[in-house]
């Protein structure tokens, strides 16, 4: 089943005589429970494009349809990782996850359970009542998923959610990421600059190009799950890493 599906999706800022094109003629689709990264050097505009496919803000041509349904502004059925947590420092773990909750009057005493499930599935059962000032980085991003998936998104955007992370609680987080999925299954659009994190986690990359971007190679990653970082020094590991790589070699370099 298509769960997402963009076509001929463009992005152009400035004026007439001096336009800028950011996106051009994006075209791609995303199964349910799909796990898609989208990989490319800075400056090609990914964060742009979850934008758009967020309904925070409009393209300049094409169209991306959620469930059959144009985006056209945000939608309560998408649930959004960024690369800060984004946490409110005044309210408890617990009520920044219940934020959605609280926002679309979904009922705390119904999605309470929920709530400490994932909580729990995450390693932070016992700190429902900690401020974000009490946790460490890679705490507060998983209290930041546990946010994004409280509500039961029909897909969730990921943008560099790690980028900020040290090398060993990014690696970390990949690890949690990849059991959170398995066990549920969610739908994920991950953004990220990292060739090896995009193949470690995703069953698909796509490919961006610098400015104006667009998709270049849509690669399936053929890689057993549960995936262990050891998969990394493998050479089907190293082969997916050069395909992706060899599009940038006069373009400039990815991450990894």
């Amino acid at each position: 089943m298509e769960l997402i599906v963009v076509n001929s999706l463009g992005k152009v800022y400035g004026t007439r005589a001096s336009p800028v094109f950011a996106l051009q003629d994006i075209c791609f689709t995303i199964e349910k429970g799909q796990f898609v990264a989208i990989v490319g050097p800075s400056g090609c505009w990914k964060s742009t494009l979850l934008k758009i496919l967020s309904g925070l803000i409009s393209p300049s041509q094409g169209q991306a349809r959620l469930c059959d349904t144009p985006i056209v502004g945000p939608r309560r059925d998408i649930g959004v990782v960024f690369q800060s947590p984004v946490l409110f420092p005044w309210r408890t773990v617990l009520d920044n996850i219940m934020l959605p909750v609280d926002v679309q009057r979904l009922g705390r005493d119904k999605i309470k359970p929920r709530a400490m499930a994932l909580l729990s599935q995450v390693g932070l059962q016992g700190f429902e009542e900690r401020y974000p000032r009490e946790l460490s980085g890679g705490m507060q991003q998983r209290a930041a998923i546990v946010r994004a998936l409280i509500h039961d998104p029909a897909i969730l955007f990921m943008d560099e959610p790690f980028g900020a992370l040290d090398a060993m609680t990014r690696e970390q987080m990949n690890l949690q990421l990849q059991h959170i999925w398995l066990e549920r299954k969610e739908t994920v659009l991950f953004i990220t600059h990292s060739i090896p994190e995009a193949i470690f986690l995703a069953d698909r990359v796509l490919v961006m190009t610098p400015r104006p971007g667009h998709i270049v190679d849509d690669v399936v990653v053929e890689l057993a799950r549960p995936r262990s970082l050891d998969v990394m020094t493998t050479p089907d590991f190293g082969r997916h890493v050069k395909r992706i790589r060899d599009h940038f070699k006069t373009n400039g370099g990815l991450t990894g």
